[in-house]
């Protein structure tokens, strides 16, 4: 695991905002987020996933959070724009960018992969948070100390048979952090990186390996540090950079 201890207060007063927030990797860095002093906007497209995280943050005491239901699949231009103007309204910067939410897809040979499922992961994995980046990245360089954090696999460092669309769209995530992170470098207080969460106890995880034990791997809650690493301002100055959570 990786080895990083947070101090109570890292994220004090901090705006995150973390995608796929519902369950999961994405619920887990929500309430660590919080617990550690952030305000996080809890973004995905079920609702209720995303109240259940709402009222568990809350009923904890940390800073009160903001249910955000968007579809990436679905969403148009305008409403990554609203979504802009809502959060610039409501607290005038960000300092954090989680992007998480993303879709499996079929697990097959490329041959027997159809165009339609090809692009919805795609659409999914990487053009939505494409969307998502350009659009917030001058809410983030607002801040004083932001960090964009992408998340990554290890078939997107190594491509492996039969993981079809959803590794390419890893590889694509790669490459957009690193180009984001080279374009931001030395003039910008923004940074990117990327995590490789590894084999965690997830539904994705279920339903990539439905015969396997959950039991034999780590809970998402157990994944966080290298996260609360990049989120808080012990990661400033480090861009570019692949990180692996376990």
């Amino acid at each position: 695991m990786f080895d990083y201890t947070a101090r109570p207060d890292l994220l004090k007063d901090r705006v995150i905002l973390i995608t796929g927030a519902g369950r999961g990797i994405g619920a887990a860095a929500a309430k660590s987020f919080a617990a550690h002093g952030a305000t996080v906007l809890l973004l995905g497209k079920t609702e209720a996933n995303l109240s259940q995280v709402y009222d568990e943050i809350e009923a904890a005491g940390h800073p009160q959070p903001v249910v955000i239901p968007f579809n990436l699949e679905t969403a148009l231009p305008h409403q990554y724009d609203e979504l802009a103007v809502m959060i610039e309204n409501e607290f005038g910067r960000l300092d954090g960018l989680l992007h998480n939410a993303s879709i499996l897809g079929p697990r097959t040979p490329l041959e027997q992969l159809s165009g339609d499922n090809f692009m919805r992961v795609m659409h999914v994995n990487v053009n939505a948070m494409f969307m998502l980046s350009s659009t917030l990245l001058p809410l983030l360089k607002l801040s004083q100390d932001a960090s964009v954090v992408f998340t990554s696999s290890s078939v997107g460092r190594k491509g492996r048979a039969y993981w079809g669309a959803y590794a390419v769209s890893k590889f694509a995530t790669e490459g957009l952090m690193q180009v984001m992170a080279d374009e931001l470098d030395g003039i910008s207080n923004v940074r990117a990186n990327s995590v490789n969460p590894g084999a965690t106890r997830t539904a994705m995880r279920a339903q990539a390996y439905p015969g396997e034990n959950p039991a034999t791997r780590p809970a998402p809650e157990e994944i966080m540090p290298v996260y609360l690493y990049l989120m808080g301002p012990d990661s400033s100055g480090v861009n570019g950079q692949a990180f692996d959570a376990q």
